[in-house]
Order: structure tokens, then sequence, then C-alpha cells
């Protein structure tokens, strides 16, 4: 195919692939323990490090996985502080980091086309290095993910219940975090830092509507993730459209259909 002739585009296809996998294995976490605003957070908290990054002339993706994954950290700390609730602590992280940002974009002379690739997701804006990043750090978080999915789930469905039973909650809930972390700054080369956390979130719900267990649930999330991904790239290349506005389209798409279908079959 024509598209596939483009080394920009087979390494697009390649990091989405990668991302499309990924987010829904951290997002089903996420939503199970109603923390679904955490990726939304930390995107905004990855855009500093992006405009970190770009003032400083090193590499944005790897700044701003320093700083969501410190940012994660201190959001952990003061959630279990309990003088802080869990939403409170995201508020101000979410409003803190977009006011740093604003502030480092203007002392970089506003926006530039690099910035708004970030913002947006660019096909075209993926580098070597970038594809060798997100594969390393990756595959690193989805082993994780997957070799704690029990503990993970013990502490989503009943935390009390989990520490009584001898589970390191405040190891599992910090690797959590930050797994979520990585996936974010991971992820906004493809889909962008404004809709980052749609994808980590909504092949999730979609799944939801039609999948009687965990194990259906997840393998259906990473799979509505998977097909977004690849139309939504589709669609960005042949539309000349913004890939991240793309995915997330067609991820919305599908949660419609799961849930029209759920109603139509009475459940």
């Amino acid at each position: 195919m024509e598209i596939f002739q483009y080394s920009f585009m087979v390494r697009a296809f390649a990091a989405g692939a990668a991302i499309a996998v990924l987010s829904p294995l951290i997002g089903i976490f996420l939503v199970l323990r109603r923390y679904s605003l955490l990726a939304d957070t930390l995107a905004h908290v990855a855009l500093t490090g992006v405009a970190i990054g770009l003032l400083l002339g090193t590499s944005p993706v790897l700044m701003a996985v320093l700083t969501t994954v410190v940012a994660a950290i201190l959001i952990e700390r003061l959630r279990n502080t309990h003088k802080i609730y869990g939403e409170s602590a995201l508020a101000i992280f979410l409003s803190g980091s977009l006011a740093i940002a604003v502030v480092l974009i203007s002392l970089g002379r506003g926006f530039n086309v690099d910035l708004f690739s970030f913002l947006f997701g660019s096909i075209a804006a993926i580098r070597p290095s970038d594809l060798y990043t997100i594969a390393a750090l990756g595959a690193m978080v989805a082993a994780g993910t997957l070799i704690f999915r029990k503990e993970l789930l013990y502490l989503a469905v009943d935390e009390d219940g989990a520490r009584i039973s001898g589970i390191r909650a405040e190891w599992f809930n910090t690797f959590l975090i930050v797994a979520a972390a990585i996936t974010v700054s991971l992820a906004m080369r493809i889909v962008g830092v404004l809709l980052v956390g749609a994808l980590m979130v909504i092949p999730v719900i979609a799944a939801f509507q039609i999948a009687r267990s965990f194990r259906a649930s997840l393998c259906l999330a990473v799979f509505f993730s998977l097909i977004s991904a690849i139309l939504g790239l589709f669609a960005s290349y042949y539309l000349n459209i913004a890939a991240g506005g793309a995915i997330v389209l067609v991820a919305l798409f599908i949660f419609l259909f799961t849930t029209v279908a759920r109603v139509l079959a009475g459940k």
C-alpha cells in the first residue's frame, strides 16, 4: 500500500500499535479505581516537561517522562497523607502544571511547530529515537502491569481487603501511578497531550459495556484501542486531519456502538 512506502508512516503505525496496547492496560485500573482524571492531570504535567525539554534543547519525550513520574509520586504521597483528597491533589497538579507550562511557553516565544505536534499529535513528528523510547519503556510498563495484574485488580476492587491480606498497597499504588505517568508521556506523540487521557479511558469503558469478566474487558479494551489507532492513522493520512483527533473519534464511535448494542440486548 502507498501509505507504507513512507518511513514516517511505518514509525507512526509501530508507535500507535504500542501505545494502543499499553494505554488500556493502565487505563482499566484507573477506571476501576474511579481515577480517570489522573490521565488528564498527568497529560498537563507532561506538557510542562515538553516545554522544559524544548527550552533546554533536550529530548521533550524523556523530559516529559521524568516530569510526570516525579509529579505522579508526589500526587500519591499527597493522597496518602489523608489531609488532601485524591481529587484535590489532581486539581492542584492539573492547574499548577498548566500554569507553569504557559509561563515556559511564553518564555520560549510562544507556540511553535514542535509544541503543536505534542499538543495534538503528529504522525510525521515521530523520530526513530522516539520509537525506541516508546518500545523500551512501553515494554517494561506492560510487562510489570501484566505480572502484577492480580494485585492491582485486588487493590482496585477492595483496597482495604488487599491491605489486610498482606498486599503492599503503597508500593503497588505507586507502581500504577508511575506506569500511568510513563504511558501518558509516551502516548502524547501519537494522540497529543490534550487527548491522551481519552485513549486510556474510552476503549476501557466501551469494553465494560459488553464484557462479562475482567479478562474479557481487558482483551476487548486492547482490541478497541488497536482498531482506534489503526483506523485513526489511516484517516489522518488520507483525510489530512490530526492523528490524535481521528484516533479518539474512532474510539468514541466504538463506545457508541457498544452502548447501543448493550441497550438492544436489554442489559
